[in-house]
């Protein structure tokens, strides 16, 4: 099992470097196939110290966890080795530089006064307000029309990723796009967990989803690591059937750890057709929004 608590003897740095290795092929970068099989899947120490132009034996440091920063040359160079996506290359840095970071602490996270109006004012498209790890801080009544009755699950619970493995209505919502869905929420926690490692509610949110779910302990081992702040969905909902949206996720000014994920339909289609039909149902439900929490 994967988690904060078992990465901590050997380092998150060194577990992200042999899970990107492992996923980079000698073809990729052009290298010769040996006569006799690999004993491990991807690139061998030697040949990403090769392609980074650094030793073996500082390599080998690094993924031993004996070494755990570099400069910003050597990274790059690693970066490149592994063939790193641009979120992957930020993870990297992260992971290596930790000193650098400003570490968010475990205090309790509310929305400004301003973005609490901008929900209120929202009201014909579903609109949710995500804190760090994508625990849910707020959300109008579209969104707990779409995600569930999130006023009546407790606060612990109410996590996007937790939601999207082990809330069985959240989980059939994706349809045929959930492991896509999972894996991207996987990968933002990945993200979180790069920058704040050691905090309680992360490792408790991990260790949990780790024993409780395959894929997920399965996806948090390889390190993925991508961000989207847009996307299209299809989803299906128990009331309203099957339809389509789009999504863009905004960065709070106040916080950049929250992030205010609008869900829209082009206006006049049969898509944002189905979200009128499900704010009508939110309606008679009496699904309510979030409780104005915000901070003065």
């Amino acid at each position: 099992m994967d988690s904060p608590q078992a990465a901590s003897s050997r380092g998150l740095l060194a577990d992200f470097l042999i899970a990107r290795r492992a996923a980079v092929t000698p073809a990729q970068h052009g290298l010769p196939e040996p006569a006799y099989p690999r004993r491990v899947p991807g690139l061998r120490r030697e040949e990403v110290a090769q392609l980074a132009g650094i030793s073996t034996d500082y390599y080998s440091r690094l993924e031993q966890g004996r070494v755990r920063t570099a400069s910003y040359s050597v990274l790059n160079a690693i970066a490149q080795a592994l063939r790193l996506s641009e979120d992957q290359q930020r993870h990297l840095f992260q992971l290596a530089r930790p000193e650098a970071l400003e570490q968010p602490g475990e205090a309790e996270q509310r929305i400004t006064p301003q973005t609490a109006r901008l929900l209120a004012n929202v009201i014909d498209t579903p609109a949710v307000v995500f804190g760090r790890y994508l625990d849910i801080l707020a959300w109008n009544r579209l969104g707990a029309a779409l995600l569930g009755d999130l006023a009546a699950m407790p606060p612990k619970h109410r996590n996007y990723v937790r939601m999207i493995f082990l809330d069985d209505h959240v989980r059939f919502l994706q349809g045929d796009d959930w492991q896509a869905r999972a894996q991207e929420a996987v990968s933002s926690l990945r993200m979180a967990a790069g920058a704040c490692p050691d905090q309680p509610r992360l490792q408790e949110l991990v260790g949990e989803l780790s024993v409780r779910d395959h894929d997920f302990r399965a996806w948090w081992s390889q390190h993925l690591v991508t961000v989207h702040t847009f996307g299209h969905s299809r989803v299906q909902h128990p009331i309203v059937g099957e339809f389509s949206l789009d999504w863009q996720a905004l960065t709070s000014v106040d916080d950049q750890e929250q992030i205010i994920v609008l869900i829209t339909a082009p206006p006049g289609g049969p898509d944002h057709a189905a979200i009128k039909r499900l704010n009508s149902w939110a309606l008679r439900q009496g699904l309510q929004p979030s409780h104005p929490q915000g901070r003065s």
